[in-house]
């Protein structure tokens, strides 16, 4: 089955492109939008709308493979790639890459999807990740129409995986709505929660963390209030190297912080994502490694997720090496071409590091749902539901498709739900 053609549509996010510095650096609220000046190039507002673009595949028989090209909410922080904006990149995948794939067999994702990864503008320069996640997405999809075969079913095959037809745990975001928005993700029984967007150390952390202590107890509560005896999530909390800045990275005073929390969470097991923000990757891997160490060593049993400066497959390599962090963060969008998410996520397993497919709620449906499929085929240890921070449309869109999946699949096996 061979690509006859591609075409390219602008399209909106789930969410809303935010000036991660201007945040940290006390922007204030107005409404849902930010007050100041944005710092971060190429912003025009502290918040601004997100945008994507809908890579369309036309295959030989008339069916249609669908990607969206997307970049995460924090754009251009923390070594990302820049803005992704719909009008400046169209002209640039229409006229580079649509050569690339118009009269290419669509017989193997991992061979089209690297030549993509690997190819570079006529400047010499790499394609922006957001391009590279959007065109192996709908390659991805490609593939699977061709061969009549759910995305699941091409990745087993092509990394020779096993078929284990059990759901991957599902990690909500609630956004600034943490409160009402954990009343959600509990009531849906949510596998991991809230997230919380702790962004800011005054409004948000507390200048002593008084903040996140008093939110933790008031989450714990929530949950066994309205759960269950058999409901047991995991309290995942992604803090923005807050912590760091209200303790002064200070890593005695950063442990007994964590087992304060860790009482407040008690029963469940609390995951802090993103620490401290060390400025550059080789001081974030020695600052994070030397807390996750010195909290092994103190007997506190948070779990510590790497996220900032964690970006690449390249990067993921080298946090896992060096067990930095219990869980890494594999944020779609940031590794370019699905394939690196796919191969990220068997290293970690590989070498006993927890791996979350994660991404953006600044993503799009598509970016969701085919992350199901990378999900179901590589068994990380959780996923984002996304796009979008209301709990309820991201949560629908993954967990609808990893169920329709995992029924298909056991329909093909000659197995009964």
């Amino acid at each position: 089955m061979k690509i006859v053609d591609m075409i390219a549509s602008p399209g909106l996010t789930g969410f809303y492109f935010d000036d991660q510095q201007a945040i940290k650096a006390g922007a204030g609220h107005d409404g849902f939008a930010y007050t100041g000046a944005p710092v971060t190039p190429g912003f025009r507002a502290v918040r601004q709308r997100g945008e994507s673009i809908s890579v369309m595949l036309i295959l030989e028989d008339g069916q249609v493979a669908f990607g969206d090209c997307a970049a995460v909410q924090y754009s251009g922080a923390g070594g990302r790639d820049p803005l992704f904006l719909a009008h400046d990149f169209i002209p640039m995948i229409m006229e580079e890459l649509r050569p690339k794939l118009v009269g290419k067999e669509l017989d193997s994702f991992r061979k089209l999807a690297d030549s993509i990864e690997h190819s570079r503008r006529p400047t010499g320069e790499p394609y922006h990740t957001a391009i590279r996640y959007g065109v192996s997405q709908a390659i991805l999809d490609g593939v699977a129409k061709a061969k009549k075969l759910t995305m699941t079913e091409v990745i087993l095959g092509e990394y020779q995986l096993p078929l284990v037809l059990e759901p991957v745990p599902i990690f909500t975001q609630t956004g600034d709505e943490r409160y009402a928005n954990a009343d959600k993700a509990i009531i849906k029984r949510a596998g991991v929660l809230p997230h919380a967007l702790i962004n800011n150390v005054e409004t948000k952390l507390g200048k002593h963390g008084e903040l996140l202590l008093e939110y933790v107890n008031w989450l714990r509560d929530r949950v066994i209030r309205l759960g269950d005896e058999a409901y047991r999530p995991i309290l995942h909390i992604d803090v923005y190297g807050t912590i760091g800045m209200a303790f002064a990275d200070d890593v005695e005073r950063m442990v007994e912080y964590f087992g304060d929390l860790e009482k407040a969470a008690e029963p469940f097991l609390l995951r802090i994502e993103g620490p401290m923000d060390a400025g550059n990757k080789k001081e974030q891997l020695k600052r994070l490694k030397e807390l996750r160490e010195a909290l092994k060593e103190a007997g506190v049993k948070v779990e510590v997720v790497a996220d900032e400066w964690c970006n690449t497959y390249e990067d993921i390599v080298e946090f896992v090496d060096a067990q930095a962090a219990d869980m890494v963060q594999i944020k779609t969008p940031d590794l370019g071409g699905v394939q690196n998410t796919i191969e990220a996520v068997l290293y970690a397993r590989k070498f006993g590091v927890g791996a979350y497919v994660g991404g953006s709620c600044n993503e799009t449906d598509a970016g969701g749902r085919t992350a199901v499929h990378v999900a179901l085929a590589t068994r990380p240890d959780q996923m984002l539901a996304k796009p979008g921070m209301g709990v309820d449309e991201g949560y629908m869109i993954v967990h609808n498709e990893m169920n329709r999946t995992l029924e298909l699949l056991r329909y093909k096996a000659g197995l009964k739900s």
